[in-house]
């Protein structure tokens, strides 16, 4: 076991519990679609990796096919459960509240646990899948009731999403988990999130197709730190207040994801990545408001 894994702060969420500022991604590592064993071991192994270097955050969904994987690299880690903050998503075609109970069954039993830190709706579809947006947040927050989920939030929620599950249910997500980075800030989904006291959460955080570890900007930054562009960007999230998720199945690009906690950004060069954004075009993945899964 590391023994010498970096410090990660521990972020605040407004139900009381803590969540490690940069966590462990697994979407495209060995994936299996019907989370059958065949490539768990495989995963397991690239988790186990990142456990190693130091990594106590993972964030899996239902959809990824990893949960097996990762239920395999936590019990061979031999990282007490106390350690470790869980994350899965809710699959878009679980919306219905009674899939909603029964997806989540399923997912503790393909991660071997007793119980989730965090749960999200991962995507919020124009046409649901056998509910509306509102009972199926609903469903998710009651997990929370009987003690086997410790807190519920969303992914790839519009402020118009947001505003209708808390206007309608009075329950506030901890998280929002969307897409960020420096060509894409994501602003009104920044401010929405404010706006509630929901924390940001950033998955695809160097951007979808890493067109920002190119840029010169952040190449001028990072050599004047004597840092990689990928630790400057993530740097950039953590001063943002971020939560962030990057991902990559290289040991020594896990190790540079997480080694981001010993400099820091002046105002002037967080400002010039600030100027980065391009806004809604800077946006690379599915967009919430057309993406049915």
């Amino acid at each position: 076991m590391n023994h010498d894994r970096p410090t990660v702060p521990m972020i605040s969420l407004r139900d009381g519990s803590t969540i490690p500022q940069i966590g462990y991604g697994t979407l495209a590592v060995q994936p299996d679609r019907e989370n059958s064993d065949a490539n768990a071991e495989l995963t397991a192994g690239v988790v186990g990796e990142a456990l190693t270097v130091g990594y106590r955050h993972l964030d899996s969904a239902q959809s990824y096919g990893t949960e097996r994987g990762v239920g395999r690299a936590i019990a061979e880690s031999g990282i007490r459960r106390g350690e470790l903050y869980v994350t899965s998503k809710l699959a878009n075609p679980h919306h219905a509240p009674d899939d909603v109970r029964r997806s989540f069954d399923q997912t503790l039993a393909h991660l071997g646990l007793d119980h989730l830190d965090l749960f999200l709706i991962h995507w919020p579809l124009p046409t649901l899948h056998g509910g509306d947006l509102v009972s199926t947040w609903k469903a998710v927050a009651a997990l929370v009731e009987d003690g086997r989920l410790r807190s519920a939030g969303v992914s790839n929620f519009l402020p118009e999403h947001l505003d209708r599950i808390v206007g309608e249910t009075g329950i506030v997500p901890v998280v929002d988990q969307f897409e960020s980075h420096p060509y894409f800030r994501n602003t009104p989904s920044r401010e929405a999130c404010a706006r509630l006291g929901i924390t940001v959460q950033t998955h695809s955080p160097l951007g979808h197709n890493r067109e920002p570890l190119s840029d010169p900007v952040i190449a001028r930054i990072a050599a004047e730190h004597g840092r990689t562009p990928a630790q400057v960007i993530l740097r950039w999230h953590m001063q943002l207040g971020d939560v962030s998720i990057p991902k990559s199945s290289r040991p020594e690009r896990m190790a540079e994801n997480i080694s981001v906690f010993d400099f820091a950004l002046s105002e002037a060069e967080m400002a010039a990545i600030d100027a980065l954004d391009r806004g809604p075009e800077g946006r690379v993945g599915p967009h919430p408001a057309t993406y049915e899964g």
